[in-house]
């Protein structure tokens, strides 16, 4: 009984400091939103780079049936050589204007930071070539690519700290809602501790890791499976008695020799 009064407490603290972190960090997003750009200074240069070279890379003919378009799409054909050099160029002068272009966007009162870009939609090979040498423009391209991947950042962080507030936040409740299930709480609880400590892990160590695990990729993905899991298990303690909770865990006693006794629906 002693027990299972320490673990009902030991799980009631972790969700309190979980909640707290992530509660926490979902607020800096609101109350200080540079904090973002603060955070992912680098992750987010690297980002927008790429960003502006896959859109030099995309740059064609205008796509329709039109006599128009096809008259475009035999230009840039017969010019493809041409075209090809142009987005060299512009590559080379979008690389030696990033740094220049980036310190500017920092600036929180840059009006910079609320121009909205318009992608070279449609462009002509006019405009492309005008491009190559049109410094302005090409450091607006850099801000609106900067600004574009800081926005999605701050969204998928606060996607991310909510969603993690919102599973300590669960189990929490579910610890003082349901006192007798304790050891059923333990296997959502520990997959919450081992996804934070890994996140604080990557944070102390490689924060581009944390941030690309974010911003979305495999990874990323396997994190919100095991949320995903953490979320199940919760909820079937909650509105299931832990059915399906009891037999997980009894299945993986048994698999490792009955390491623990049996769970029953609580």
């Amino acid at each position: 009984m002693r027990g299972e009064a320490i673990g009902q407490w030991g799980l009631r603290i972790a969700g309190s400091i979980g909640l707290a972190i992530f509660a926490f960090v979902l607020f800096l997003t609101w109350h200080t939103p540079e904090w973002v750009e603060t955070l992912g200074k680098d992750f987010i240069a690297r980002e927008a780079a790429e960003r502006v070279n896959a859109r030099i890379d995309a740059i064609g003919p205008p796509r329709g049936d039109g006599v128009l378009q096809r008259a475009a799409a035999e230009l840039y054909e017969r010019n493809a050589e041409r075209v090809e050099v142009l987005k060299l160029q512009l590559k080379d002068r979008t690389r030696n204007l990033f740094l220049a272009a980036l310190d500017q966007v920092r600036d929180l009162d840059c009006s910079c930071r609320q121009r909205i870009e318009v992608w070279w939609q449609g462009m002509n090979l006019a405009e492309l070539a005008a491009l190559a040498t049109d410094n302005q423009r090409m450091q607006t391209i850099v801000h609106g690519g900067y600004m574009s991947v800081v926005d999605e950042l701050r969204r998928e962080i606060r996607i991310f700290a909510g969603t993690n507030a919102a599973a300590f936040l669960l189990l929490l409740l579910v610890s003082f809602a349901k006192p007798a299930a304790a050891r059923h709480l333990l296997f959502p609880g520990v997959l919450l501790l081992l996804a934070t400590a890994f996140c604080a892990f990557l944070y102390v160590t490689s924060q581009d890791w944390l941030l690309t695990l974010i911003h979305g990729n495999y990874v990323g993905w396997a994190y919100a499976a095991c949320l995903a899991l953490v979320f199940g298990f919760l909820l079937d303690i909650a509105l299931n008695r832990g059915r399906v909770t009891a037999h997980v865990g009894n299945g993986i006693s048994s698999v490792f020799g009955g390491i623990f006794s049996a769970l029953t629906p609580c």
